[in-house]
């Protein structure tokens, strides 16, 4: 195998570590509220919001802004692929350039592509995410389109509440799937670290946990959201 156990440790530690922080953003394994979490909530309050507008100008305004950042990722995720394809055909230099690092071996050039196949896969999984984000958000167009205006809907306020959760849920998913992606990128800036060494990817997954966890459960933006909940 190319894989050392070493490698094989960090790529498992990388990945547990992953997979439990996407949980905990999304409040499985504990009771702390993230900011995703809260966001969602926002999300829902939201549509309710604009049930009650006659012109809906500034909810389509917000849409086309969550649209044109998810479009954004997306292009930077393919542009990056595109990057590490063009990294394979420059492993000479590369593997040139991390023989003089002082804290590490030189990898050989298969195990080198393995780990750049790996980069590969990790920006593709973000570009899937963040594609489907988009045409979710577009869903939610026009979801919200079909909300009716709750002050001409005497009568018929059950449809009105079922259209008005249909839109909010689709707008939760369509950030679900946004998350996913951003997290896929962070991901991928800590993967980095095992073209160096093991050591190397297993410290930076760690330092990029530490980071990650403050903004979702202890950051200034949580608190500015959660402010009048106990």
């Amino acid at each position: 195998m190319l894989l050392s156990t070493a490698d094989l440790a960090a790529l498992a530690f990388f990945l547990a570590v992953w997979a439990s922080y996407s949980m905990a953003t999304e409040g499985r394994p504990f009771d702390r509220i993230s900011l995703s979490t809260a966001m969602n909530v926002q999300r829902e309050a939201w549509m309710r919001t604009m049930a009650r507008r006659d012109l809906r100008m500034i909810d389509t305004s917000i849409m086309l802004g969550l649209q044109q950042g998810t479009a954004f990722f997306g292009s930077s995720a393919l542009i990056a692929v595109g990057g590490c394809f063009a990294l394979l055909g420059a492993s000479d230099r590369v593997l040139n350039v991390l023989s003089e690092l002082p804290l590490t071996t030189t990898p050989s050039r298969p195990l080198f592509e393995i780990k750049v196949m790996g980069l590969i896969l990790l920006l593709a999984y973000s570009f899937f995410k963040f594609g489907w984000s988009y045409r979710l958000f577009n869903y939610c167009s026009i979801l919200i389109g079909a909300v009716p205006v709750q002050k001409d809907e005497h009568g018929h306020a059950e449809e009105t509440e079922k259209a008005i959760v249909r839109a909010a849920k689709m707008n939760i998913l369509a950030g679900k799937h946004f998350n996913a992606g951003l997290r896929g990128i962070f991901f991928s800036l800590g993967y980095l670290g095992w073209f160096v060494g093991p050591l190397i990817l297993a410290l930076s997954t760690l330092l990029l946990l530490c980071v990650l966890v403050r903004r979702q459960f202890f950051s200034a933006a949580r608190r500015a959201v959660l402010a009048d909940d106990a």
